[in-house]
This record gives structure tokens, C-alpha cells and sequence, in this order.
């Protein structure tokens, strides 16, 4: 299985190739054939990685300990689970599932787009097949997950422990699924470049592949951030680490690109601004998979220093200087339709909101390249902490939530007097009288204050634009709630986003609340001893120890009370892994976690001696699980978003049935 898994990536790469260099051919010259034998050869690619991708999940699974790749990522105590995970635990391997998650997306297209955009297509394929190319070139040539020890090892380093987490496990897959699949609305716009085609096909054929890439990346970043809160023992979720923000700043432009390309689509507006900011997220994407396996940056979530870093610094190069290149040689043909009227429209609104985003994002990308710069300029890594990233982006990001509320109420082309006053009254004056009553509870600070204001805005726009659909229809005596099922099943695009909103404001206020109002504190405790935090008295029962075939373990009892009443029982974790993981690490902190809605009991056992003593951290973090929540209403909002209508479902029947029939055989 080695074998074949080491010669199918390579027959991947000459396939790859083979792909684009047909797919331009076919192209340029106008021949089918060679469009066709491309689009074969999308589907060889495919296979090839998945049997590659077979073969080395086959050799975790049975511990084929004379492959680098096993001996560095597994160890005979893993569990079957992890196992499977450290597929994408090590620096070959990921980049394996990269290719082949990009193999997928190459297919899809060509199953989705091969009879809709006939004068794209083959450009489009032809780029991917370039990315693939790349991707393929180093799994072949560079860092093989198949590469052989000189000798079989008797047991593997095992798998690093901060890895041995189900969100982890989850995390890294929906990330690859929204940096690769920012591969297609890329392919899509060099399509457009290429062939000159430059109306509103690729905007349209390349939206909901954009939509889907980044719910990967926004499922991924809150996942990551609910693993960090959970396994890495320090309080918090997000603490702007480079890696962090390598995700974090595609999910920003590609936010940016789906407020604009509404812009084009209505108004034939913003069409430069589209390809740049298409653009901009695909580099953001690269340079994301730079950054995490090139080794300059320093984070618990990149991989170890390779020598990958240079060919990713080539490509990169090439694709910013390729694409600027097409980008300026078709100016011509991107002139907008249409002129701005007023500066108070949506319009308007919307431009404002993607330069905001657009700030936001360079904010990040200088505060995470600057160790790495300031390291050639001067010598030293001088690191960027978030005092930097938070005095940012907390302005910025207080004012995306006004836009949030702003550009869905206000008129197109320009709003009057009238139109103001009758969408804002009622959000302007729920925003004050919030603030006001939080003024009146006791809060002082001015963001908090203006966060949760500001929230309130967003919510009662959103519940104005349902509200008023939701009447007019029941004038014409629908039932509401018929009326609002059938309202956002004709628009899913439009509620969807609005749902989106509604979740993006339940994440603000959990961040808001839970970094405005934490409480914690520290106490080193005898069995028996208690310690009160805010509403809550915890006694120290004692420490349990005992050991298991992959580690030896210190969890601490703790006996949890609220006014005297037994609540909970919680066991903090210290472990010690008996192999020390492929990053040089071998202990880990198992926080106790109690979580409601209202706030998380959050307790870490810091440290303890042989005598039974213990430390503990712990630390009240209000509405946390607002941030979780929202998370899931995002998804919901952008699924909506994205579900095809019955009708676009009954054409896509039609035009299959029509295939078939003509040539007596289903064409895949």
C-alpha cells in the first residue's frame, strides 16, 4: 500500500499538469476534445489522491512504523480515532488532505459547471489544475507522507497531546474545506480575466462556492477557538495567534466579496473592486498555508520548521503577479455601469462596509508579518501581543456592527429624509435605551456599552425587515407563520444574510461580555479547604492519581456550591503523556468547565505538590456560550443561503433528463 500511495501521488502531479496545460489548449484553440480529456483527467486526479489518501490512513491503522509520517504523528496507545486524525496532525499528511480536498472541489466544478459556463469552464479548470499542480508537486517531490525510516521503529513519538481533542480533530478539516474551496471563486475570476468574459457569469456561478468556503472557515475558527478554550488551560478563546489570524483574514476579505458582489450583481457597480478583493482572499489563503508550515511564526498550531517555505514564497509571488497582471490588462472591460448618486444609499453603505473589512484585515496581516519582519530588518523577532490587535480592531469592529445594521434599511441609489426617519427610529432608539439602562445597571466603560448598543441596532433592524415582509403577506390572508416560511424560501439569499447578522451579534455580545466582565481568581488550597469566586464556593475534596497506557494523570475533586446549595462536582486535569508528541510536548492542562447561558465556572489546576496542596486558577466567563450559539446561527443563516430553490433544483432535473435522453447513457 506504501508503494501505491507513494506512485499514485506522483501519476497525481503528471495528471494535474496534464489537466491544465489541456484545459488551456482546449481553450484557446476552441477544440472540445481537449476541454473534454481535461475534464477526465479532473476525475483521475481525484482518484489518484484518494487512493494515496487511503493508503496512508491505512498505515496509521496498522502502525507501519517504517513510514516517518507514522513514527512521528501515532504510537500503539492512540486510540482508533485519533489515529485516523493524524492524518492531518503532521506537515506531509496535511498537505496531502489539502490536495486532495482541492481534487474534490476540481471535480465538483466540473460536475456543477461543464454545461453552464461553456466559455469559462475551461479556463477555470485549467487554474485549479495549476494550484493542484503545485500542492501535488511538494507531496511528490518535497515532503512525501510516504517517505521510509532507514529501519522500523518498535513504537511511534505518538500524537501531541493538545491534538488529542474532539474539536481539534474537527477543526483543521473545516478549515482546509474553507482555504481550499477558495480555490473555485479565484478560478472563477482568472476564468472571467482570461477569456475577457467580464459580465456577471463568474459573480454568479462562483457565489454560493464563495459562501460555502467561508462557512467552512467561520465553522473552523469557532472551533478552534472552543478548543483553545478548552484545552490549552488559560481562560480565553482567541488570543490573535498568528496562525489564528492566517484564517482569520481570508474569512474577512471573502466577507468583504459577498456584501460587494451585491453591488455588481443589482447596481453592474464594483466590478474592479470584486476581482481585487477575489484576488486578495485567495493570497490571504496562501499565505495562511505559508505561515503555518514554513515555521517563521511561533504558535502551538503551526508545524516545524521544512523546507517547503521557499517554493510557497515562489508560488505565492507568482500567483500576485500573474493575477495583478490579467487584472490590469482587463481595466477596460471592468468599467461600472453605473455612478455612486448619493453617498447616503446602500450603495454606499456597502463600499464603506468592505473598506472596513478590508482595513480590518491588513490590520491583522501587519500585526502578524511584523516578527518576521522586524527579525530581517533587525535581527530580533519583536512580537506583535494583542494589546495591538484589540486597539485596532475593537474601533473597526464596533463599526462594522453599525454598517451590519445600517445597509439593510437604507434606500438604493439615495435615501431621503422620510426613508431615514421612518427604517431608523425605532433601531436608533432601542440602541439608546439600552445603553442607557447599562449605564443605569452600572457600566461605565464606553465599548461595552457601545457593543451592546449597538447590537440592539442590528437586532431591530433585522426584526423590522422580517416584520415587514412577514405583513404584507399576511394583507393577502396568509397565516405568519406560512407567511414567513414562504417569505425566506423565495428569498434565501436575503434572510439568510439577515440570520447570518443575528448570529454575528450573538457572537459580539459573548465576546463583549466575557471580555469586559471576567472575574478570577487564584488560591492554593489543603483537602478541605474553600475558596469563594464571585456566587460560587469551591472546596478542594483532594487530588486522584493514577495512571493509564498513555499517560499519568493528577485530577483534582472539587465540590462546587451557590449559596450554600451543592451545584457540581469538577475534576480538573493535570496529565503527563508517557511519549512526548511529535512538537517536543508531553503535558497538558484539562480545564473543568461548568457553562449556561448565563456564564462558565472555568477551573485550572496550575500546579500541586506531593504533600496534596493545590493551586487553582479559576475565572467566571459571562455569556461564552452566546459566542458558541451564534456560531451555530451563522451556519444556519448561510446553509439557508445557499440551499437551491425547488425551481433551480427542477432545472438542474430537466437538463439531466434532457442529457440522458438525447444520448441514451448518463454522462457523469
Amino acid at each position: 500500500m506504501v508503494e501505491i500511495g507513494a506512485v499514485s501521488i506522483t501519476l497525481a502531479f503528471f495528471v494535474s499538469v496534464y489537466v491544465a496545460v489541456a484545459s488551456f489548449i482546449g481553450a484557446r484553440t476552441g477544440r472540445r476534445e481537449f476541454v473534454r480529456s481535461a475534464e477526465n483527467g479532473a476525475f483521475g486526479v481525484v482518484f489518484l489522491l484518494t487512493v494515496s489518501s487511503s493508503a496512508l490512513v491505512y498505515a496509521l491503522l496498522t502502525r507501519d512504523f517504517s513510514l516517518k509520517y507514522v513514527a512521528s504523528n501515532t504510537s500503539r496507545d492512540l486510540s482508533t480515532f485519533y489515529t485516523i486524525t493524524a492524518f492531518w496532525a503532521g506537515q506531509a499528511g496535511s498537505l496531502l488532505l489539502w490536495a486532495w480536498i482541492l481534487s474534490i472541489y476540481m471535480a465538483l466544478v466540473v460536475v456543477y459547471h461543464r454545461k453552464k459556463d461553456r466559455l469559462l469552464m475551461p479556463y477555470i479548470l485549467g487554474t485549479i489544475a495549476v494550484v493542484s499542480s503545485f500542492f501535488v508537486y511538494l507531496l511528490a517531490f518535497v515532503e512525501s507522507p510516504f517517505e521510509r525510516l532507514p529501519f522500523a521503529l518498535e513504537d511511534g513519538r505518538g500524537l501531541n497531546p493538545l491534538l488529542q481533542n474532539p474539536y481539534m480533530a474537527i477543526h483543521p478539516l473545516s478549515l482546509y474545506l474553507g482555504y481550499v474551496g477558495i480555490t473555485v471563486p479565484y478560478a472563477f475570476a482568472m476564468g472571467a480575466l482570461l477569456s475577457g468574459s467580464m459580465g456577471d457569469e463568474w459573480i454568479k456561478g462562483s457565489r454560493k462556492w464563495t459562501i460555502l468556503s467561508w462557512t467552512f472557515l467561520g465553522i473552523g475558527l469557532i472551533l478552534g477557538a472552543r478548543w483553545a478554550y478548552l484545552e490549552l488551560g488559560w481562560g480565553g478563546y482567541w488570543a490573535w495567534d498568528p496562525v489564528e489570524n492566517a484564517a482569520f483574514m481570508p474569512w474577512l476579505t471573502a466577507t468583504a466579496f459577498l456584501h460587494s458582489v451585491m453591488i455588481q450583481e443589482k447596481k453592474g457597480m464594483l466590478k474592479k473592486w470584486n476581482v481585487f478583493l477575489i484576488i486578495i482572499t485567495f493570497f490571504f489563503a496562501l499565505f495562511g498555508t505559508f505561515i503555518t508550515r514554513s515555521g517563521i511564526v511561533s504558535s502551538v498550531h503551526s508545524f516545524a520548521q521544512s523546507d517547503i517555505g521557499p517554493y510557497f514564497l515562489v508560488f505565492i509571488g507568482f500567483v500576485l503577479v500573474f493575477s495583478f497582471l490579467m487584472f490590469v490588462l482587463r481595466l477596460d472591460s471592468l468599467r461600472s455601469e453605473n455612478r455612486f448618486d448619493s453617498i447616503l444609499s446602500r450603495e454606499s453603505a456597502f463600499l464603506f462596509n468592505n473598506i472596513v473589512f478590508l482595513g480590518a484585515a491588513f490590520s491583522v496581516f501587519l500585526g502578524t508579518i511584523f516578527p518576521i519582519v522586524s527579525e530581517v530588518v533587525r535581527g530580533e523577532k519583536i512580537l506583535v501581543g494583542p494589546p495591538y490587535f484589540n486597539r485596532v480592531n475593537v474601533p473597526i469592529g464596533l463599526i462594522l456592527i453599525l454598517l451590519m445594521g445600517v445597509g439593510p434599511l437604507i434606500s438604493w441609489r439615495k435615501a431621503s429624509k422620510e426613508n431615514l426617519i421612518r427604517n431608523f427610529s425605532y433601531p436608533v432608539v432601542l440602541c439608546i435605551l439600552v445603553m442607557l439602562a447599562l449605564f443605569i445597571g452600572g457600566i461605565r466603560e464606553i465599548t461595552p456599552l457601545l457593543s451592546f448598543g449597538l447590537c440592539a441596532f442590528v437586532v431591530a433592524t433585522v426584526f423590522l425587515e422580517f416584520i415587514r415582509g412577514v405583513r404584507v403577506r399576511v394583507r393577502r390572508g396568509e397565516n405568519p407563520l406560512v407567511s414567513l416560511v414562504k417569505m425566506v424560501s423565495k428569498n434565501r439569499r436575503r434572510y439568510g444574510g439577515y440570520i447570518v447578522h443575528l448570529g454575528v451579534v450573538l457572537i459580539v455580545i459573548g465576546i463583549t461580555a466575557s471580555s469586559s466582565f471576567v472575574v478570577q481568581k487564584e488560591a492554593t488550597l489543603r483537602a478541605g479547604e474553600s475558596m469563594s469566586v464571585g456566587n460560587y464556593t469551591l472546596r478542594f475534596e483532594g487530588l486522584n492519581q493514577y495512571t493509564t497506557r498513555s499517560k499519568h494523570v493528577t485530577a483534582a475533586r472539587i465540590t462546587v456550591y451557590n449559596s450554600d446549595k451543592k451545584i457540581d462536582e469538577m475534576a480538573p486535569e493535570k496529565n503527563v503523556y508517557r511519549f512526548e508528541g511529535n512538537r517536543e510536548i508531553n503535558q497538558e492542562t484539562e480545564v473543568a468547565l461548568r457553562s449556561t447561558f448565563k456564564e462558565d465556572l472555568y477551573i485550572i489546576l496550575t500546579d500541586f505538590d506531593s504533600e496534596g496542596k493545590a493551586t487553582f486558577r479559576v475565572l467566571i466567563n459571562p455569556m461564552v456560550s452566546w459566542i458558541w450559539a451564534g456560531g451555530g446561527v451563522v451556519v444556519l443563516g448561510a446553509v439557508i443561503s445557499i440551499w437551491p430553490r425547488m425551481s433551480e433544483r427542477r432545472e438542474e432535473i430537466v437538463r439531466y433528463s434532457v442529457e440522458v435522453s438525447k444520448n441514451g447513457t448518463v454522462k457523469i
